[in-house]
C-alpha cells in the first residue's frame, strides 16, 4: 500500500531490534521465529492463532511470543494494522534471566499496562535516547514480565513441547537440509508413513505443514547471512530458495521487510560502527 511504512531499528548496546509496521494489511502465515518477539498492537484487529489457540488481538494489547512458538494472524475488520516490537534473542534473555530461559505460558495479555512500558522503550530505541533511560526501561518490561508470566513447570524454552519421535525425526532432517530440495516422498520414507499420514501428523503436533516449517528455518538462516553482509544472490542459493524472486517474495511475506531493506539496515550499522 503506497501509505506503508515498515522500520526495523537496531539498538547495539541491548543488542535488540526493534520493528515497526503502519498501515499495512498483510497477512502473516504459520511461522516460528528462533527468538522471543514481544509486541503490541496500536491500530487495527487481527486474529492471532498462536500454538493451536485462538484470539482476537486489538489495540493496547501485549503480545508474547517464545523462540519457536508457532503462530499466525490476519485482520478481521478490514483496516490497516499499526503494530509494534522488539525481538531478545536467547543470548540476550539468558544473560538478562541468571543464566535460566524463561517460558512465557501467555501468548496475549489484553490491555496491559506493559504496553505503555514496551511502547516507550520502542520509542526511546528509535530516537536514540539515552543508553541508561533505555536500559532502565528494558530491565522493568523483562523484569516484569518475567516474574509474573513465567511458567517455572517449563524448565527451557526449547522444551516446551514433548514431539512425537517421528515429528522429531522429521524436524531434525529440514533442520540439516533446508540448503537442499526436500519433498514429501522423501520425509516419508524417513518415519515409514505415507504423504497424508505425515502431513496430518506433522499438522496436528506443530500446527504447521511441513513446507512451512522447512520455510521458516530458511528465511530464519537468511537473515543469518543478511546480517553479515551476504549478497542476496548467495543468501538465495545457501538457503535453499529457487530463484532470487521466490526468496525476496517469501522473505517480505514473513518477515515484513524485503531482504535489501534487511540487509541495509545491518549494512548502515556497520558503516557507523
Amino acid at each position: 500500500m503506497a501509505n506503508e511504512l515498515r522500520t526495523l531499528h537496531l539498538d547495539t548496546q541491548l543488542q535488540i531490534e526493534a520493528y515497526q509496521f503502519q498501515g499495512i494489511m498483510q497477512k502473516f502465515s504459520p511461522h516460528f521465529h528462533e527468538y522471543y518477539v514481544i509486541g503490541f498492537i496500536e491500530a487495527g484487529q487481527r486474529q492471532l492463532i498462536c500454538k493451536g489457540k485462538e484470539y482476537i488481538i486489538n489495540p493496547g494489547d501485549l503480545l508474547l511470543f517464545n523462540p519457536y512458538d508457532i503462530h499466525s494472524c490476519e485482520q478481521i475488520d478490514h483496516l490497516t494494522l499499526d503494530y509494534r516490537c522488539i525481538n531478545v534473542s536467547i543470548d540476550v534473555m539468558r544473560e538478562f534471566n541468571q543464566g535460566e530461559l524463561p517460558y512465557f505460558a501467555q501468548n496475549v495479555l489484553v490491555d496491559h499496562p506493559l504496553t505503555q512500558t514496551l511502547k516507550q522503550l520502542h520509542s526511546s530505541i528509535v530516537s536514540a535516547e539515552d543508553q541508561l533511560a533505555k536500559e532502565a526501561l528494558f530491565q522493568q518490561l523483562l523484569q516484569s514480565l518475567i516474574e509474573q508470566y513465567t511458567d517455572t513447570s517449563v524448565q527451557h524454552a526449547h522444551a516446551v513441547s514433548h514431539q512425537h519421535p517421528d515429528i522429531q525425526t522429521v524436524c531434525h532432517y529440514l533442520e540439516q537440509h533446508y540448503s537442499q530440495t526436500v519433498t514429501l516422498a522423501e520425509l516419508s520414507d524417513l518415519i515409514g508413513y505415507n504423504k497424508y499420514q505425515l502431513i496430518r501428523a506433522f499438522q496436528d503436533e506443530k500446527k504447521i505443514t511441513p513446507y512451512n516449517y522447512l520455510e521458516t528455518i530458511r528465511i530464519n538462516k537468511a537473515k543469518e547471512l543478511l546480517e553479515q553482509g551476504t549478497p542476496l544472490i548467495e543468501v538465495a542459493i545457501q538457503t535453499g530458495f529457487s530463484d532470487q524472486s521466490h526468496f525476496s517474495k517469501f522473505f517480505k511475506k514473513m518477515v515484513g521487510l524485503t531482504p535489501k531493506q534487511y540487509l541495509n539496515v545491518f549494512r548502515q550499522e556497520r558503516l557507523s560502527s
